[in-house]
């Protein structure tokens, strides 16, 4: 049964997306710093035009898994839920999102294929059936907060708007307007640049940005330590905080360390950008006593045992 008159209605799905396009990969395009806003923009703009609401419909998390990117959603309302459906069903969502991302991304075309999931059931399979994919949706409820980095960049999609209702689409103190695609300005005493190089073992490295070549390995041999290193990267890292790594283990239990391990590292990975780097992994395995892991991933390693 749905909620009572007394109880709110809350449900949630997933929207996956995909373009058709070859030379158009959303999730590299949502991976890159630069356009990474305004792939949010363009997702924002078009579930506010399916629901005709700002606030209709709530991003969680907004998760790259190529080919597709997967946004969670939340609805706080059934007429909203009613209404993104309704939306969905008559394909203006897609052509909303089309538009936005062709206007955000400056491209000339963004195909996309949609799917719409709410758990296990496959909502493009009853659309027809408006209820019942209502019924699907209130049942999931959402199973996490929304993402720090979804957070941030909502406030800054508002900074923009205060910024061009004010200086008229110009930009302000060197800050892009809503339409650049670059990442807001930085604050006040940010933090600085990485350090260039570290000390392992004796040895002086290269402090890189992690690789997928290192993602891979890390998820491959970390085993069950997963959570323990994610704690030491926790310290410095918000996106890592409680609860976020107790809810990994959760959501992904059924694929495996692998995939536990591998998320961890994709959420650190995508939280931090250039700071990200093999240097602070390298600390974090040390801490845990993951020598060989380390070694592995700065090449002290000649066989691919790693245990």
């Amino acid at each position: 049964k749905m909620a009572s008159s007394s109880a709110p209605w809350i449900g949630s799905a997933y929207l996956f997306l995909q373009s058709t396009c070859k030379t158009i990969v959303l999730p590299s395009l949502y991976e890159s710093s630069q356009k990474k806003p305004s792939v949010f923009k363009a997702l924002k703009l078009a579930l506010a035009d399916s629901i005709g609401s700002m606030n209709g419909v709530d991003m969680l998390k907004v998760h790259c898994s190529h080919p597709h990117l997967i946004v969670q959603l939340k609805f706080c309302k059934q007429e909203n839920c009613r209404r993104f459906l309704q939306s969905y069903r008559e394909g203006a969502l897609q052509e909303s999102l089309q538009s936005h991302l062709q206007l955000s991304l400056a491209m000339t075309r963004v195909p996309l294929e949609m799917e719409l999931k709410a758990g296990n059931e496959h909502l493009d399979n009853m659309l027809k059936d408006e209820d019942r994919c209502l019924e699907c949706i209130y049942r999931e409820k959402p199973d996490r907060l929304r993402d720090e980095e979804i957070t941030e960049l909502e406030e800054y999609l508002k900074s923009l708007v205060v910024q061009q209702s004010i200086n008229n689409n110009t930009t302000v103190q060197g800050c892009p307007s809503l339409n650049s695609p670059s990442l807001p300005c930085p604050s006040p005493g940010s933090s600085l640049s990485p350090q260039v190089t570290f000390i392992f073992q004796g040895q002086q490295f290269a402090n890189r940005t992690l690789t997928p070549d290192d993602h891979q390995k890390f998820a491959k041999f970390v085993s069950k330590k997963w959570k323990q290193v994610g704690r030491s990267l926790q310290k410095n890292c918000r996106a890592l905080r409680d609860p976020v790594i107790d809810n990994l283990a959760l959501e992904y239990d059924r694929e495996g360390l692998y995939e536990q391990a591998y998320q961890l590292l994709l959420r650190f990975i995508q939280s931090e950008g250039k700071k990200a780097t093999i240097a602070r992994l390298i600390a974090a395995l040390e801490e845990n006593g993951l020598i060989s892991l380390a070694e592995e991933l700065l090449g002290l390693h000649s066989n691919e045992d790693c245990s």
